[in-house]
């Protein structure tokens, strides 16, 4: 059965390799017969949740910018698929605010069951995306129906478009295409 997936590129460089390792995964997905639609926050204005907690009764965020909209795209995916950069070993600051403003999700009838992290990083040690793998994983916790299903990380990419050739790739790929 055709799934609705969800690619959110959260790098704001142009050619990021994490975007790159997005685009990898979207076309193994497409390949399986999936229906992709990406999101890319480079062209978004997003601002920090304000904590008033006003979507937990409304569903909806007080703040007027892009958010509302990549929300609603996430609460009818079944399946999401985050791409990030790692900085300082975490997620890059602007997918933590959109998770943070993705709180009327929370008591909502959202559609997700399955998630995935797609990392790339400077550095090139296995344990790199470990802590924007668990602040994720702390984000699927409040969702009782979703589970991080796969990661998958490029390390050793610094510059623009330097992920090219790297196995990562491949392996997004695949993961991508054996959604079902």
């Amino acid at each position: 059965m055709e799934k609705n997936v969800l690619v959110i590129s959260t790098s704001l460089r142009d050619r990021s390799n994490s975007e790159m390792l997005a685009d990898a995964f979207l076309a193994g997905t497409k390949a399986a017969g999936n229906r992709v639609e990406k999101v890319t926050l480079r062209e978004k204005a997003l601002s920090f949740c304000k904590g008033c907690l006003t979507c937990q009764e409304t569903q909806k965020c007080v703040i007027q910018d892009d958010t509302a909209q990549i929300v609603e795209k996430m609460a009818q995916a079944d399946v999401i698929v985050f791409a990030t950069p790692i900085y300082y070993y975490e997620m890059s600051g602007q997918m933590k605010t959109l998770l943070d403003r993705a709180n009327p999700l929370f008591p909502s009838d959202y559609s997700f069951r399955r998630i995935y992290l797609l990392t790339t990083a400077a550095e090139d040690e296995e344990s790199v995306p470990e802590k924007a793998v668990s602040g994720l994983k702390g984000w699927i916790d409040c969702f009782e129906k979703a589970a991080l299903a796969g990661t998958v990380f490029a390390g050793g990419v610094t510059g623009a478009g330097e992920i090219e050739g790297h196995p990562a790739l491949k392996t997004a790929y695949d993961m991508g295409a054996s959604i079902q």
